[in-house]
């Protein structure tokens, strides 16, 4: 029996246009997993889905697939039939969606192991074909800079590696003068909502071995600021913004040489009560506390790396023009971010922020803004800024390397 409170579509999934034989597609992406790969839909019942807000009234949800179809009738039969599809699908805020998602919260948590999630996708599955991948990246770029004093911390890229291949190179042939015992990896949790970290402990499987967490700082990382951390590790399940630069380290330094603590960073406006650098230290001022205590701690060589992108702009995120008419404005965002970076200058990068109401989905800023916080005395230094374009979408995303020593 059909309610008249209709459940919502999930709002953490994907859908991307394709064209398939002629045939407009919504491609479906799950990081869950509920969704199967490749699942989409036909273009017109992805426009009756959308009607699906939270809000959707039973006779109104009717009324308008009947406007939509023409007038034709359409009966509480059929609509009772596309709700059924839509939840069987995993598409809705549903109870049997919950439970599903629940269970693989709880799978997921008990593993002492993080598997490799984009292996097979975003880089190959075979160890062989991934070390000549990376060394066909790394390949690209000559060492034209020398670091004139200890490395200290590095921003990389979170971009596909095919796109972002010159400044991958750029940021990791630096590793050529540091051998770190210690590798904290700040990354973005691109599904955090409301928590401003998400950290584990595990483990990070990948083609070419696993990496070890260092779990004793961990623990005390999240002992001291357990009211800023998600309650689960699960938003590190499917995250790329980390696993990438761990194939880069396990290609480059030796194998079990180094131990790590993946950190997830989340959007920092929902947390806050003004969008404020002042606001995040003493609401993130803990965990801040807690990560500079071990930069500080000389029984280690500890090297910071942020995977972060920069600007996003064009429809794919949310702007009503394509992104060749927002790059001067958004380039010119992100290089202002980056001179700030450059004199560890973080009032001056929260303002910059601040001036253009994030309007160019900075998504790295959260782990900039840690890493600023933490990094101590030091000069950063530009090695290259990119702007890679997706002329499906015309949509376009910034992305550049630097170094800090």
């Amino acid at each position: 029996m059909i309610k008249d409170n209709l459940p919502k579509v999930r709002t953490d999934l994907e859908f991307i246009p394709v064209l398939h034989q002629g045939q407009q597609l919504i491609l479906v992406r799950d990081h869950l997993g509920l969704v199967p790969e490749g699942h989409a839909l036909a273009a017109p019942l992805y426009q009756i889905m959308a009607l699906l807000d939270g809000s959707a009234d039973i006779r109104d949800f009717q009324m308008e697939i009947m406007r939509r179809s023409g007038g034709r009738l359409v009966s509480m039969d059929e609509i009772d039939r596309i709700l059924h599809y839509l939840d069987k699908s995993y598409l809705l805020e549903s109870g049997r969606f919950q439970s599903a998602k629940d269970k693989a919260v709880r799978d997921f948590s008990a593993m002492d192991v993080r598997p490799c999630y984009h292996c097979g996708q975003a880089y190959p599955k075979g160890p062989l074909e991934l070390k000549r991948r990376l060394d066909e990246i790394l390949s690209g770029e000559a060492i034209l800079w020398k670091p004139p004093g200890k490395l200290r911390a590095l921003i990389a890229p979170h971009i596909d590696m095919a796109a972002g291949h010159r400044i991958y190179s750029l940021v990791y042939r630096m590793l050529a003068y540091t051998e770190p015992a210690r590798v904290i990896l700040l990354g973005i949790g691109h599904r955090l909502s409301r928590d401003l970290f998400s950290l584990t402990d595990k483990d990070f499987d990948t083609p070419l071995g696993v990496v070890r967490s260092d779990r004793v700082p961990i623990s005390r990382l999240r002992g001291v600021s357990r009211d800023l951390i998600a309650a689960n590790d699960f938003e590190h399940r499917a995250e790329h913004s980390i696993e990438f630069q761990i194939l880069f380290l396990q290609h480059l330094l030796k194998q079990d040489s180094f131990k790590i603590i993946p950190i997830l960073c989340g959007p920092v406006s929902p947390s806050l009560p003004d969008y404020s650098r002042k606001s995040y230290v003493e609401k993130a001022g803990p965990l801040l506390q807690g990560l500079r205590e071990i930069l500080e701690d000389s029984a280690d060589d500890t090297l910071i790396i942020a995977g972060v992108d920069f600007s996003h702009v064009g429809p794919k995120f949310g702007h009503n023009m394509p992104a060749e008419y927002l790059q001067s404005q958004s380039s010119g965002h992100d290089k202002k971010l980056l001179e700030c970076l450059s004199h560890l200058d973080a009032e001056g990068f929260w303002e910059e922020s601040s001036r253009v109401k994030d309007r160019f989905n900075v998504c790295g800023f959260a782990a900039l803004a840690c890493l600023l916080e933490v990094l101590g005395s030091c000069t950063g230094r530009l090695l290259d800024y990119q702007v890679w374009h997706e002329e499906a979408t015309k949509s376009a995303v910034g992305f550049a390397g630097m170094v800090f020593t």
